[in-house]
C-alpha cells in the first residue's frame, strides 16, 4: 500500500518551489516552505498570495479554500525547520555543487524514512544522490511551470533508487491531480531532452540570419500549432536558464551537437540579456518581468529582413496542378478577389478541379463560414484550361505539382517562354531546392518558394522562400500577395525544410530515437510533450498522421543537405518504412489504426 505523506517540505522558493507549494498545499497536504534568507523567504511568500490571488480574481479558486491553503503553509528560514516532514522537494537554481550541498544537509536533518526529491530539469539526479547516506530513498519529481496549471510530472528513478519509493511518489502525483511518467536518469528526461534540440536549432537559424525572430516563432507557431514560438519560448524559460540546461545536456548526453548551446545564447547570457526575468531578450519587454513585448531598436539580429518596397500589382493568378494543394490555393485566392486561371492536364482533370473546388465552397456555405452570394463571386473569377497558353497574360504563377525535380523544372522553362516580363513564378514545393527551379527559367530574380500548408483554405501560414537570386521585389510581391489572403507569409533562405520541417522533423526523428533506446514508451513520450510543453499532439501521434515515410524522406534531406550528425534519420524509423508501417494511411506506424 502506497505510503500517506501528510508534511511535504520545498526547498527554495522562486516561481517554481512557490508553484510546488501552492500545488500541495492545494490538496490537502501541510506545506514547510524554506528558503535561504528572510528577504528569499518574503519574496517566495509574495509569489505564493499572488498566484493565489489571481486564482480567485479569475474564478478558479475560492476565497475560503485559498485562505485554507494558506493556513496549511508554515515558512521557515533555514534546513533545520525540516526535520519531521515525510518528502522534501529541492527547487534550487541547477547547479549541480549547490543541490550536492543540500542534499547534504537534508540528510543529516531529515528523519531516516524521508524521502528526498529534486526538481532538477537536466541534472543527474544520481549524481545528487550520492551526496547523502541514503541514496535509496532519493528521486527526481520534475514539476513543470507554472507548477499549479501543467498537468505533468516526470518521476525520475535512480539506478539505486528503492521500488517502494518509486510507488510511493507515483501514487503522491495521483493524488495531486497530476499525470506522472516514470523514466531513468538521463540528461534532458523526456520533455527537455526533446524540446531543447528544437529550441537551440531554432537560435542557430536566427543566429545565422535565416530568417527573423518574428517569422520563426508565426512559422512554428501557425504550421504547427504551438503555444509559443520558439524564441519567445526561449525568453519565457529565462536564457540563462536555457544556457544552463543545454550545457548539462550536452556534457552528460554523449556530447550530441543538437544540444552545443549556439554561441549566440551565451553572448546573450554574458550582455544580461535573460529574456523576460530581465526585460529583454531575443524580444524587449515592457518591464523585467512582463509578458508584453514592445518594439525594439537594438535586439541582437533582430532587424526585419530588408523587403523592398516595390511590390507588383498581381490582379490575375494562374495555378498549375490538379492535387488537393493546387485545388486549395485556387479557392484561397479567387475568395480574395483574384481573377484565377487554373490549368491541368486535360479536360477530365480541369472537370475533377472545378468539382473539387465547388464542394470545398459549397462546404463553406453550408458550415455557415462563406455567403452564397461570395461563393458565386469567387467560381465567376475562374477560368479553367488545359494548356498552360493560357497564362500568357496572367501576373502570378502558383505551381503546385508532382514533387519531382525533372518535372517542375520542364515547367518552369516553358512558363518562361510563355509569360510575359515582371511576372512572379512560384513553387510549391516542401522539400526540393526553390534555385534548381529557378535556374531552369532566363528569370531566375523572378522565382519564389511559396510553400502553403495543408488545407490551403484553412492553414494560415506560406512559408515565403527566397533563393539567392529572388529580386527584394520579388520577395516583397510574394509576402504582400500572403496578406491579401489573409495568411502570414514568412520568409526564409532556400535551405532544405524551410522552417517549420527544419525545426520540426528533427525533434520527431530524436523522439524516435528515444522510443528506440527503450527509455520510455511512445505513450509517455507523447504525454510528456503534451503536458509537458503544451503541444497539441505527442510526436508519435503527428508521425502517424504525417506518414512515416513522409517523415524519412525529410529526415533524409535535412541530413544529406546538412551533414549534421543528429540529423541522421533514426534506424527504427527506416526499419518501420521499409515493413510497410506507414501510419494512418497503412492503418499501422507506431500505433496500430486498424480499429479507427
Amino acid at each position: 500500500m502506497a505510503r500517506e505523506f501528510s508534511t511535504v517540505g520545498v526547498v527554495g522558493l522562486g516561481t517554481m518551489g512557490a508553484g510546488i507549494v501552492e500545488v500541495f498545499a492545494r490538496n490537502g497536504i501541510d506545506v514547510v516552505a524554506v528558503e535561504i534568507s528572510a528577504p528569499a523567504l518574503e519574496r517566495g511568500r509574495a509569489t505564493l498570495k499572488g498566484s493565489t490571488d489571481r486564482a480567485v480574481a479569475k474564478g478558479k479558486l475560492a476565497e475560503a479554500d485559498r485562505d485554507a491553503l494558506h493556513e496549511r503553509v508554515h515558512f521557515a528560514v533555514g534546513l533545520d525547520a525540516l526535520h519531521s516532514v515525510d518528502l522534501v522537494i529541492e527547487a534550487v537554481p541547477e547547479h549541480l555543487d549547490l543541490k550536492q550541498r543540500i542534499f547534504a544537509e537534508l540528510d543529516r536533518v531529515c528523519r531516516p524514512d524521508t524521502i528526498l526529491a529534486t526538481n532538477t530539469s537536466s541534472l543527474s539526479v544520481t549524481e545528487i544522490s550520492v551526496a547523502t547516506s541514503r541514496p535509496n530513498q532519493v528521486i527526481g519529481i520534475h514539476f513543470f511551470n507554472p507548477a499549479p496549471v501543467m498537468k505533468l510530472v516526470e518521476v525520475v528513478r535512480t539506478v539505486v533508487t528503492a521500488p517502494e519509493v518509486v510507488a510511493d511518489v507515483e501514487a503522491l502525483c495521483a493524488r495531486l491531480g497530476k499525470v506522472d511518467v516514470t523514466i531513468n536518469d538521463r540528461a534532458g528526461f523526456i520533455a527537455n531532452a526533446l524540446l531543447f534540440g528544437y529550441l537551440n536549432h531554432a537560435v542557430g537559424m536566427f543566429e545565422s540570419h535565416y530568417a527573423t525572430r518574428e517569422d520563426i516563432d508565426a512559422a512554428m507557431k501557425l504550421g504547427c500549432g504551438l503555444p509559443m514560438g520558439p524564441l519567445a519560448l526561449m525568453d519565457l524559460i529565462g536564457l540563462d536558464t536555457a544556457y544552463e540546461i543545454l550545457d548539462t545536456m550536452y556534457r552528460r548526453g554523449g556530447r550530441d551537437r543538437r544540444h552545443a548551446p549556439v554561441p549566440l545564447l551565451k553572448q546573450m547570457v554574458t550582455a544580461g540579456l535573460l529574456g523576460r526575468k530581465s526585460g529583454r531578450g531575443f524580444y524587449t519587454y515592457e518591464r523585467p518581468g512582463s509578458p508584453v513585448v514592445v518594439p525594439d531598436e537594438a535586439t541582437p539580429l533582430a532587424t526585419e529582413s530588408a523587403l523592398a518596397d516595390g511590390a507588383r500589382a498581381i490582379a490575375k493568378v494562374g495555378v498549375v496542378g490538379s492535387g488537393t494543394m493546387a485545388t486549395g490555393i485556387i479557392e484561397v485566392f479567387a475568395k480574395a478577389g483574384y481573377e484565377v486561371v487554373s490549368v491541368t492536364r486535360g479536360a477530365e482533370k480541369s472537370a475533377k478541379v472545378c468539382e473539387a473546388v465547388k464542394t470545398s465552397l459549397n462546404k463553406g456555405v453550408v458550415r455557415g463560414k462563406l455567403a452564397e452570394a461570395d461563393r458565386d463571386a469567387a467560381l465567376g473569377r475562374i477560368s479553367w484550361s488545359a494548356t498552360l497558353d493560357h497564362l500568357a497574360d496572367v501576373d502570378l504563377v502558383v505551381e503546385a505539382v508532382v514533387e519531382e525535380l525533372s518535372v517542375k523544372k520542364a515547367l518552369f522553362a516553358s512558363l518562361d517562354e510563355i509569360c510575359k516580363p515582371g511576372v512572379v513564378l512560384a513553387t510549391t514545393t516542401s522539400s526540393l531546392p526553390v534555385i534548381d527551379v529557378a535556374m531552369a527559367t532566363q528569370r531566375p530574380a523572378d522565382v519564389v518558394g511559396l510553400h502553403f500548408f495543408n488545407p490551403a483554405p484553412v492553414m494560415p501560414l506560406v512559408e515565403v522562400v527566397r533563393t539567392i537570386r529572388t529580386s527584394p521585389e520579388a520577395t516583397a510581391t510574394a509576402r504582400a500577395v500572403c496578406a491579401a489572403l489573409g495568411k502570414t507569409g514568412v520568409v526564409c533562405g532556400d535551405r532544405s525544410g524551410f522552417i517549420v520541417n527544419a525545426l520540426l522533423f528533427p525533434y520527431l526523428n530524436d523522439a524516435v530515437k528515444m522510443l528506440e533506446a527503450s527509455y520510455s514508451t511512445a505513450d509517455d513520450i507523447d504525454h510528456a510533450m503534451k503536458l509537458g510543453c503544451g503541444y497539441p499532439m505527442g510526436p508519435f501521434e503527428l508521425l502517424d498522421v504525417v506518414g512515416l515515410d513522409v517523415s524519412l524522406a525529410i529526415q533524409r534531406e535535412l541530413y544529406l543537405e546538412l551533414r549534421e550528425p543528429g540529423f541522421a534519420p533514426a534506424p527504427l524509423l527506416e526499419h518501420l518504412v521499409t515493413a510497410g508501417y506507414l501510419g494512418r494511411k497503412t492503418r499501422r506506424g507506431f500505433r496500430d489504426h486498424s480499429h479507427r
